[in-house]
């Protein structure tokens, strides 16, 4: 599929078969579900949207985690090509190595400016939020969404060894306006 234009819309049951279809690719690919939302079991659907809104309202926030808005990245045609997670806040885990904004694109979809797209719709977010000094990380070995950070305005900063020894590259878009 060539690439079409696209928008981010917030979660609800007007997206659920595309979403379904959306889940289940990624779930086929194997690969692990980035941001940690596509992860969440969408069965009943109307009760992932639920919680998802809830998180966004900052209601039913378990411990150690934070506020955070859900949308999804919608093509013309009305399919989901990608999700984005926007955290209102960091705490400490997210300082180091989950950022402001964490986003996926469909596998199936990649390579057709889809991450840039997302990114740069998710800044606005960020703006409308208040957050004028953005985090975005990434895995070291993801050369795709280095690349799409740097084209958005990413400023390297250091990076943070996790535990099991990944290293997160950190990158800073400051937001002055």
């Amino acid at each position: 599929m060539g690439k079409e234009k696209v928008r981010l819309v917030r979660p609800s049951a007007e997206y659920k078969e595309t979403y379904l279809a959306f889940y289940q690719d990624w779930l086929a690919s194997g690969e692990s579900m980035v941001p940690w939302v596509i992860a969440k079991e969408p069965y009943p659907f109307e009760e992932m949207v639920a919680s998802l809104q809830r998180s966004e309202q900052g209601m039913d926030i378990p411990e150690g985690w934070v506020q955070d808005s859900t949308y999804w990245l919608v093509t013309e045609s009305d399919r989901v090509v990608g999700a984005v997670n926007v955290r209102h806040e960091l705490n400490e885990k997210l300082f180091h190595s989950g950022g402001h904004i964490g986003y996926g694109i469909r596998p199936g979809e990649r390579q057709n400016g889809y991450g840039s797209e997302i990114l740069k719709l998710s800044l606005e977010i960020t703006k409308e939020l208040g957050i004028t000094k953005v985090l975005v990380v990434c895995d070291a070995h993801n050369e795709a969404s280095k690349r799409v950070i740097l084209r958005n305005g990413g400023i390297q900063d250091e990076d943070y060894i996790e535990a099991d020894g990944n290293v997160v590259e950190r990158f800073w878009i400051n937001r002055v306006e």
